[in-house]
């Protein structure tokens, strides 16, 4: 692992890499009472070719630096925070991911903490930046792209429980926005469902199935075939890399499918009723580091359960990007780490 200290009167110390081990907090640190915490999520999956790759992570590096200013934790430079990812992979990333084992993945994890041992409620003095590694699931080359992972089931969220917000926290990765919405989750895995359709407002916008961006594909009402997401604009939705990837895969076309149009507008859960009610819904899928691209088998919502079915539109994206981040098809997207 990875470890840099911050303090308000000398800034960031040099970093350390450590090996794996419990951190050692005072009880009146910032993060332990006003979860001044925020993180990323990032893969870096073993190729084809035996290169270990990062997907856009100059996008994760941003996107925690904007968290960091959204938790009132120090600022510090992205390009320092990519050398540091890829020094604990070029240390560990062979361990773990063998070049001999193609489609190894790793989980990188950066967090960054509010420390220090004040009490006060104020922005902290201290701070404490670390990276960790974890394995996932190998994922198979020789497999249909379509198997990385099964459909997925999700239960819509009720008036109890709303995620976001506008003017709250929800396009920053900060921890505060995790702790409060497992509640969901657990009742959600309690109902025979993966995760939660987070929906917002009295009408029920769709916002993001659970930590993931989520996606429609349907015909409007005017026969037009249309992939369909949530903005980014009132900034209750989490600015997703792999979200950004689908985005830029879809509207550059797929072959030998009918065109489909890539829009970024506001949906209702009762849009999508209507759609099935007009055997107009096709398909649904969730994006994000976690599930990568995983299809939407059903929602529940009350006592409605509204189903989709396959389209190939979704194994197409899953095969562009696996074809991307295990090497099969070059692209500037990719950061190969030097082992």
């Amino acid at each position: 692992m990875a470890q840099v200290t911050w303090s308000s009167s000398s800034g960031w110390s040099a970093p350390k890499i450590l090996p794996y081990s419990p951190l050692t907090l005072d009880p009146s640190a910032s993060v332990l009472h006003y979860a001044t915490s925020c993180f990323e999520g990032m893969k870096a999956w073993r190729g084809y070719d035996g290169n270990l790759r990062l997907l856009r992570p100059r996008y994760n590096c941003a996107r925690m630096l904007a968290s960091a200013t959204r938790a009132s934790l120090p600022g510090f430079d992205t390009e320092d925070l990519l050398n540091l990812i890829r020094t604990v992979l070029a240390i560990d990333g062979g361990k773990w991911a063998p070049a001999t084992q193609p489609g190894s993945v790793l989980y990188i994890r950066p967090t960054l903490i509010g420390t220090g041992d004040n009490l006060g409620y104020k922005v902290p003095d201290e701070a404490m930046l670390f990276v960790i590694v974890t394995v996932c699931p190998t994922i198979n080359p020789s497999t249909d792209s379509t198997a990385i992972g099964k459909k997925i089931r999700l239960l819509a969220s009720d008036g109890n429980f709303v995620r976001a917000w506008p003017g709250g926290s929800g396009s920053a990765k900060i921890s505060a926005n995790y702790g409060p919405s497992l509640l969901a989750h657990h009742e959600a895995n309690n109902a025979g469902c993966d995760q939660v359709l987070w929906l917002f407002g009295a009408d029920g916008q769709v916002t993001e199935a659970g930590a993931s961006n989520f996606f429609v594909i349907w015909r409007t009402a005017q026969g037009t075939l249309e992939m369909v997401t949530p903005p980014l604009g009132d900034h209750t939705i989490l600015p997703g890399v792999t979200r950004k990837s689908v985005l830029e895969l879809a509207r550059a076309g797929f072959e030998d499918v009918e065109a489909v149009d890539v829009v970024e507008r506001k949906f209702s859960i009762h849009d999508i009723i209507t759609a099935a009610g007009e055997n107009r819904l096709m398909s649904a899928f969730a994006v994000g580091t976690a599930f990568f691209i995983a299809q939407v088998e059903r929602i529940r919502y009350g006592g409605l359960e509204i189903n989709f079915s396959d389209a190939p539109y979704i194994g197409l994206l899953q095969k562009g990007m696996l074809d991307i981040v295990l090497g099969k098809k070059p692209s500037p997207w990719t950061d190969i780490i030097q082992e």
